[in-house]
């Protein structure tokens, strides 16, 4: 019976690749065919004889010919014209484009500023295989703002050559959490919303357990939550903290790390990460904290209502001039 259910398993791999290539297939032509009707749209508004009666009557003239076709009226149509607009010339992302559906493309015309917030948002949609709903999530959270932000902080020195997956704040809005509330009440509020957990996180990180176990000296100690991260290839600690960041909780979140790459840290991976998470933070006091430790070890906040974005983009503006934000703006294709 198991050689029988092995053999269905793979017919199902099989069927289930098969409609995930076509689908993608598909997307691409009906991308391919929108930018190629935006193309002739955004040449044809350069005419004299062009105005709104022209979009106007070339909807008429598509529903007559392909009764019931969808999204070619006239909004539809100005939307083509500015989808070919907001990407042509841009061979930077040109590759990604097929690879996003229409209805996030929608999304990210809709919801960004600038080049850059949209070539943001296209390459992690594409890197991360967003659906609608994880998007507008992150767009609604101002996951570009607070990354873009991250990037100004100084980074621990093992990771200053690497793609840092981590942020400085953290949206945790799913949770339902009464007003007052213990790290006990957090963590387990964390592992029952963990599918959004990993979207706020990013999808490179594996969740391995909750209070990890380790062992030194003939005590336990227990670790809040664990995760490792593909990409990095180590193991990342994450500690709990309801209250603001104190300096003691560096020390402690040494010690874990130590027993971590001691203990359960495989020969081929890299030296374990923390990530202590706490309500609030003063960047003065986590400095001095963190000055003299060799841990690579981030503090970052977490809030549980979605930000205003209008906020974090004036926070971004005003770091706007300052070094090494072109160069986090570069960092951006790998999000």
């Amino acid at each position: 019976m198991n050689e029988i259910d092995n053999t269905f398993a793979e017919i199902t791999t099989i069927i289930q690749e098969a409609h995930e290539n076509a689908y993608r297939k598909i997307n691409e032509e009906l991308i391919l065919m929108y930018r190629r009707e935006g193309k002739f749209l955004s040449e044809k508004s350069k005419e004299v004889s062009y105005g709104d009666g022209y979009i106007d009557s070339l909807a008429a003239y598509i529903q007559r010919q392909f009764p019931g076709i969808k999204g070619f009226n006239r909004r539809g149509l100005y939307r083509m014209k500015q989808f070919y607009e907001t990407y042509a010339g841009n061979e930077k992302v040109a590759p990604l484009v097929t690879q996003c559906s229409w209805t996030n493309h929608l999304l990210i015309m809709s919801g960004t500023k600038s080049d850059e917030e949209r070539e943001f948002y296209l390459r992690l949609t594409v890197n991360e295989h967003y659906s609608k709903r994880q998007l507008e999530r992150q767009m609604d959270s101002g996951y570009y703002e607070r990354y873009m932000l991250s990037k100004t902080k100084l980074l621990p020195e093992p990771l200053q050559s690497k793609q840092n997956p981590f942020l400085d704040s953290y949206i945790v809005e799913f949770l339902d959490l009464p007003d007052t509330f213990h790290e006990n009440d957090f963590r387990r509020a964390l592992v029952k919303g963990m599918r959004s957990f990993i979207l706020e996180l990013g999808k490179d990180f594996t969740f391995v357990g909750e209070e990890y176990p380790i062992q030194v000296g003939g005590e336990d100690y227990r670790i809040d939550l664990l995760f490792f991260h593909r990409n990095l290839r180590c193991l990342v600690a994450i500690e709990l903290k309801v209250g603001k960041f104190k300096p003691e909780y560096v020390s402690k979140m040494d010690f874990y790390l130590e027993g971590l790459d001691r203990q359960v840290k495989k020969k081929d991976e890299n030296p374990s990460v923390g990530l202590l998470l706490c309500a609030s933070k003063n960047d003065e006091v986590v400095e001095y904290a963190m000055s003299r430790t060799l841990s690579p070890m981030m503090v970052a906040q977490y809030q549980l209502q979605l930000p205003d974005k209008e906020v974090l983009r004036k926070k971004l503006q005003e770091l706007s001039n300052l070094p090494g934000i072109d160069d986090a703006r570069g960092e951006n294709k790998d999000a």
